[in-house]
């Protein structure tokens, strides 16, 4: 926070001399869109004239410095409550589904939620876009409670999982929410370092979370753990709601929004209704989440049986879900308002910037997915400590990523230097855990959390870098449609990692724990042993401590499993070191967005170099001064 108050000056275009934060606010004729009247064209719903993107440009022309600190205190505080939730939930979500016996499900519930979630990503956009930010908390609340309480509340798997659904359209629209708002109100040189503020919850969660963890299930259960989320969560978004509409009341007074109609006053309900339905592509929507969820759902069902690829209810989702992909590029090629907006992707910036948010996700949840289960049972870690190690990724790339942000502010206006070496230490960590992937020794463990503390390192210096460097690329009324389009491309790779995970999880782990569970070795329990084993293994490693044969069996099985997983997570990271060499590399100043975003043409992008580097715009250095371009 010592840079909000140190960075900021009066905009003389602004009211009163207010202050902004490191940009000038839009001149004021850039906001009289928000009363543009009644007949103005219901296509105007979307894009510079949206009533979102204007509303919040009125907004931001009479924040004061302290509704920027109130603004960003209460990002800080709504991100608290959802990552010590999120980071809990998925321990809770292990018990839950092993309770069900149902452990292996993990993944197939983890692809269906990231589906969902790239789904939600461009719709809760383009919704903030028309009804505006606090609009879109609200629509966050009330997925997020419900969800929340079907989840705690359900008796089967069934229900767990339609629950989880709901809660992760809620979590999917606050995430965007705070990137968002946070583009709104910095400059791109310090977008970098405030878009940390929602991260910075990790800090302390990684610690905590094991401890609530480990008391919620010894004290009450997992039920519990997740359904009082639907009471705290609600009562933490108040601060940002607070901050957002004692602006707006600024604003009303000063007489910027006295001509401001709501969307549903200026068009009507019929006439809003159906532009909502061809805005928002919900044609497309569909068609998108049939395609992902369809094909990649069959995997994590078919198990470990051969047979099973051969049954209708596997064979069925994943012939639809081929089918519906020539559908959905012919939508989207003669939709007038497409999910994929064609226009930006032909930009180098943005297409590069895309490929490392799904590949990222993608060689993640290769050794992430079933982390918190292989801690359990093939490094014998408590809970607490389980769920302290599974969060030291977000531990140490929150404290590296701050770091970045501070340099990229003070010292280097580029990004791409630090995208390209994160990337790189990326792939480095994964050779660690390709080592380090299961045993009960001291070595082990400090293997382990070595390996998550180096991916921490790299994944603090790229993927957030990246999301500041995309939304450079594009016009502020565009920032919101790229940050929904970049974290769906996010949620996609998830979805992708989950799917892989899954699959070789389920087609693996039970050929290999039946091979070492034998009868030759076990007897006729052998059988019941290697299903009880499977199914659920947090049960089972309460019974088989470490030293019996059975569990000495099931911990080849999971260190083998495990092994395959982050060789497949090694590969997919030498992509996104390609995908990283793509991007280019503008020199970030004080403006919100670059001046000649959206411009095709390179020569005019103003692209400079790193102290020491190359200027990117010269010919001299070859290959090597065009990868930083």
């Amino acid at each position: 926070m010592a840079d909000l108050k140190k960075h900021v000056s009066p905009d003389p275009r602004a009211p009163n001399h207010e202050v902004t934060l490191g940009y000038s606010a839009p001149a004021l004729h850039q906001v009289d869109h928000v009363g543009a009247p009644p007949q103005d064209d219901i296509a105007n719903l979307l894009g510079a004239k949206s009533p979102g993107v204007a509303r919040i440009e009125a907004l931001s022309a009479h924040f004061t410095l302290w509704d920027r600190v109130a603004l960003f205190v209460g990002v800080f505080i709504i991100a608290y409550s959802y990552s010590l939730d999120s980071t809990i939930r998925g321990t809770y979500q292990s018990y839950a589904l092993s309770g069900y016996e149902l452990h292996s499900a993990i993944a197939t519930v983890n692809t269906v939620r990231t589906v969902i979630a790239a789904a939600a990503q461009p719709t809760a956009a383009k919704i903030a876009d028309v009804f505006g930010r606090v609009e879109l908390v609200l629509v966050s609340i009330f997925f997020y409670t419900l969800g929340t309480v079907i989840e705690a509340s359900t008796t089967g798997v069934a229900g767990f999982c339609a629950g989880s659904l709901l809660y992760q359209i809620g979590f999917t629209c606050v995430i965007l929410l705070v990137e968002v708002i946070i583009a709104d109100t910095t400059s791109l040189r310090s977008r970098l370092l405030f878009s940390y503020i929602p991260a910075l919850p990790f800090l302390i969660n990684t610690w905590v979370a094991g401890d609530v963890a480990e008391t919620v299930l010894e004290v009450t259960g997992w039920r519990w753990g997740i359904g009082m989320w639907a009471i705290i969560y609600p009562v933490t978004c108040t601060p940002i709601i607070g901050a957002l509409l004692a602006a707006g009341r600024r604003a009303r007074k000063a007489g910027a929004m006295d001509s401001y109609r709501t969307p549903y006053q200026r068009f009507g309900a019929k006439k809003l209704a159906v532009a909502l339905f061809w805005q928002l592509d919900v044609i497309g929507l569909i068609l998108m989440i049939a395609v992902f969820a369809l094909i990649l759902t069959p995997f994590t069902l078919a198990g470990g049986e051969t047979m099973r690829w051969k049954e209708a209810h596997v064979i069925a989702p994943l012939v639809v879900g081929l089918f519906c992909i020539p559908l959905f590029v012919w939508w989207e090629r003669r939709s007038r308002h497409p999910l994929v907006p064609l226009s930006l992707l032909k930009d180098r910036a943005v297409w590069g910037a895309l490929g490392i948010a799904w590949m990222l996700n993608f060689a993640w949840y290769m050794q992430g997915d079933y982390l918190f289960s292989v801690l359990r049972v093939a490094f014998d870690e408590s809970i607490k400590s389980a769920t302290r190690i599974a969060s030291l990724y977000s531990f140490s790339s929150v404290i590296t990523g701050c770091i970045i942000g501070f340099i990229v502010r003070f010292r280097i206006p580029y990004l791409k230097p630090f995208i390209v070496a994160g990337t790189t230490l990326f792939l480095v960590a994964f050779g660690l855990l390709i080592r380090y992937r299961g045993g009960t020794g001291e070595a082990y463990r400090s293997g382990i959390i070595g390996a998550q503390i180096l991916l921490g390192i790299a994944g603090g210096m790229f993927p957030y870098p990246t999301q500041a460097s995309i939304q450079s690329a594009t016009k502020h009324e565009h920032v919101a449609i790229i940050t929904g389009l970049y974290l769906a491309t996010y949620n996609i790779g998830s979805a992708f990692g989950s799917t892989v995970s899954g699959a070789i999880w389920t087609q693996v782990l039970p050929g290999e724990i039946s091979s070492r569970m034998t009868e030759a070795e076990f007897g006729a329990n052998a059988t019941t042993l290697v299903t009880y084993a499977y199914a659920s293994p947090l049960q089972f490693i309460l019974e088989y401590p470490v030293g019996t044969p059975e569990r000495g069996a099931l911990i080849g099985a999971y260190r083998h499993t495990q092994r395959l997983l982050c060789i497949t997570g090694m590969c997919l990271s030498v992509v996104i070191i390609t995908f990283s060499l793509c991007l280019r590399n503008p020199k970030l100043g004080e403006e919100q967005s670059l001046p000649d975003a959206e411009v095709s043409d390179a020569s005019s992008r103003g692209e400079g170099s790193v102290d020491g580097l190359v200027a990117p715009g010269s010919a001299k250095g070859g290959f090597f001064a065009r990868l930083w371009k």
